[in-house]
């Protein structure tokens, strides 16, 4: 079945919500736990599940992210019909951009029904978690469904944030609600309730007349929460797989994070840190992939004047170098450096970020290539912060990529 099976990554959303992060680049290129893309980690359970056609569908700021699937992923053999092929629009049906998930789609039909595949997997490219979709293909044909979601539990505090469904006891779904205003619990966890992923698998006949209908109606925002889902249900066999149980080659860690704000980005990578994590990248036989740069190790020095630095719980990317300075509960990307008396708390910094003599940052996201002044104190005063950079609801101050502090004169935060 996976022969037969072509795998289509939406990877073309704005991620307006995490500005500035995506302010260059597309969300699912921006970085994370010290060493990842958010999209390495989709990535990688088509690389263990055994996926070997891979469609990204592109669309803003795309070049950061076809760079890193050049530079990382360029893995496949297209000679025997293996590929990781970047897509931007094309315009191949109309004047329009991507105008929703469906719509993205519709306009590559194409690419579909030249794949000789039976099976189209859709992903987004833009959540974090581990899973082996080779099960839920087995499932998917074993159930005879025509159109198969991954699900997951989630609190009813936060589910209408959701596609929530209703399941009998042999899987099918029998209502499906777009991010409804009162979601339906789950009949025995009340306290619950049952939340699409946003995976689905579709048999390729069944996908193709749908979307060829739904591009019809002008009524249609042309998104398969919205418009397609709850449709099918009424005539197809639409049915729900469980995520997190006991098939499937990665272990059940049941860890999936939609990281579309700043806070949640945070907390995702915060999560990494943990005494035990919660999501375990060190699973040996399911490794997430990415691109690594020609650095050297990382390096633990003492500075100039002797002060000898400290690491603690924290995560450190190849060729970052702290001299006398303190790394408490942080995440460091490569080429970080961090110099003498320097402090750098519950803070993830980007790749080539330097951080001066005595300045000290506290729950802070640092993007690339940003020179900290020696002296600098941010992460400790919200509303002074707010004036130079973006604040999250919970407090997180976000410096963007290159940004160019002023000189001490001018400078009045650190006068």
């Amino acid at each position: 079945m996976l022969d037969k099976t072509i795998t289509i990554i939406l990877a073309g959303g704005v991620g307006s919500r995490l500005h500035p992060l995506t302010a260059d680049r597309a969300k699912p290129a921006v970085p994370f736990g010290g060493n990842y893309r958010i999209i390495d980690f989709t990535l990688t359970n088509c690389l263990h599940s055994g996926l070997r056609r891979v469609l990204v569908l592109t669309q803003y700021k795309s070049h950061s992210l076809q760079k890193h699937l050049r530079d990382g992923w360029s893995i496949f053999n297209p000679e025997i019909s293996e590929y990781i092929t970047p897509v931007p629009p094309q315009m191949r049906t109309g004047e329009s951009w991507y105008s929703g998930t469906a719509d993205a789609i519709r306009q590559n039909l194409y690419l579909l029904e030249r794949s000789n595949a039976n099976t189209v997997l859709i992903l987004s490219g833009d959540h974090i978690y581990r899973m082996d979709y080779a099960a839920m293909l087995q499932f998917h044909r074993d159930q005879g469904a025509e159109l198969t979601i991954a699900c997951m539990p989630v609190p009813l505090a936060s589910a209408s944030s959701f596609g929530i469904m209703s399941v009998d006891d042999a899987y099918r779904i029998r209502e499906f609600h777009e991010k409804p205003k009162n979601p339906k619990p789950m009949p025995d966890e009340p306290h619950r309730a049952l939340a699409s992923m946003g995976i689905y698998i579709f048999n390729m006949d069944l996908i193709c007349r749908e979307l060829q209908a739904d591009s019809d109606f002008a009524a249609s925002s042309h998104d398969f929460g919205k418009d397609i889902i709850p449709r099918l249900i009424e005539t197809y066999c639409v049915c729900a797989y469980r995520f997190g149980g006991k098939t499937g080659r990665v272990t059940p860690d049941q860890y999936w994070r939609d990281v579309g704000t700043i806070d949640s980005y945070y907390a995702a990578n915060m999560d990494l840190l943990a005494q035990v994590p919660p999501l375990n990248l060190y699973q040996s036989d399911w490794p997430i992939r990415t691109y690594h740069g020609q650095n050297p190790p990382a390096r633990m020095a003492p500075g100039a004047l002797g002060h000898e630095g400290q690491l603690l719980n924290s995560l450190l990317g190849s060729g970052t170098v702290v001299s006398g300075g303190t790394v408490r509960h942080s995440i460091l990307f490569s080429q970080v450096q961090v110099d003498e008396t320097a402090v750098v708390e519950d803070s993830i910094l980007f790749d080539g970020v330097h951080v001066g003599t005595g300045a000290q940052l506290k729950r802070c996201i640092v993007d690339k290539n940003v020179q900290i002044p020696p002296g600098e104190r941010i992460g400790f005063d919200a509303t002074a912060d707010a004036v130079r950079f973006t604040v999250s609801e919970s407090g997180i101050t976000v410096i963007p990529k290159d940004y160019h502090f002023p000189t001490v004169a001018q400078n009045p935060a650190r006068m």
